[in-house]
């Protein structure tokens, strides 16, 4: 076994076992999504106009819940040591964590959202845009937020601190990934914004991998 699957086999395992991190991002979304029409009212019409925005922001803030943890085993426990020490690019090791901590965490967002959207009475015909922009999206602000995690790894409120440094880089996300949505609603075309995320991401998968391979090893030293 490639040492790619191997290390996303051992991170699936993990989450599995302690399937909290998981339960909580996706409890949290679907909590927050729904409280949001007890504040501003019952209006279909108001929630049809929030719906795109209140799922795409809740969704970025239940990708930063378990995000400072990412690492934060294997540096308590030593493992990361070890991964360092080993003759496999540490680039791949991170890739495989951020794919699992996305199949665990990101997938199951994108899975709920439709039904959500229904709930705040969008249309079936944005629904489509919705789900591919956050299939497109949500694996970048995985991504993103991997850096944050490994630039604070070691340090106190580490939550906090990587809430700082990844939510400006998530802004461009969050703004194709709702201006997609919005296209489809008023018929314009969604391609454009779609692509945009796509290089977004693009970008994330050739750049995120090697700066958290760096800044995990500044934090071994």
């Amino acid at each position: 076994m490639s040492p790619f699957l191997a290390v996303l086999r051992r991170e699936l395992r993990l989450a599995q076992r302690q399937g909290s991190d998981s339960l909580v991002a996706l409890l949290f979304f679907v909590l927050a999504v729904l409280i949001v029409p007890f504040g501003v009212g019952p209006d279909p019409d108001l929630l049809r106009t929030v719906a795109p925005g209140l799922i795409w922001v809740m969704a970025l803030l239940a990708a930063l819940l378990s995000m400072d943890r990412l690492f934060l085993a294997d540096h308590e426990d030593g493992s990361l040591e070890l991964i360092l020490l080993s003759p496999h690019p540490l680039e791949s090791v991170v890739l495989a964590k951020c794919l699992a901590h996305w199949l665990t965490t990101g997938l199951p967002v994108v899975v709920a959202a439709p039904l959500l959207g229904l709930m705040l009475n969008m249309d079936a015909t944005s629904l489509v845009p919705l789900v591919a922009a956050l299939a497109l999206g949500t694996p970048t602000l995985t991504l993103v937020g991997a850096i944050g995690a490994a630039l604070v790894l070691g340090a106190r409120r580490g939550g906090v601190l990587v809430s700082l440094l990844v939510l400006p880089l998530y802004i461009p996300v969050l703004i194709f990934g709702v201006a997609a949505v919005d296209a489809a609603i008023h018929d314009f075309p969604v391609r454009p914004h779609l692509l945009i995320e796509a290089a977004i991401l693009l970008a994330a998968l050739a750049l995120a991998p090697w700066a958290c391979a760096g800044a995990l090893r500044h934090a071994a030293e």
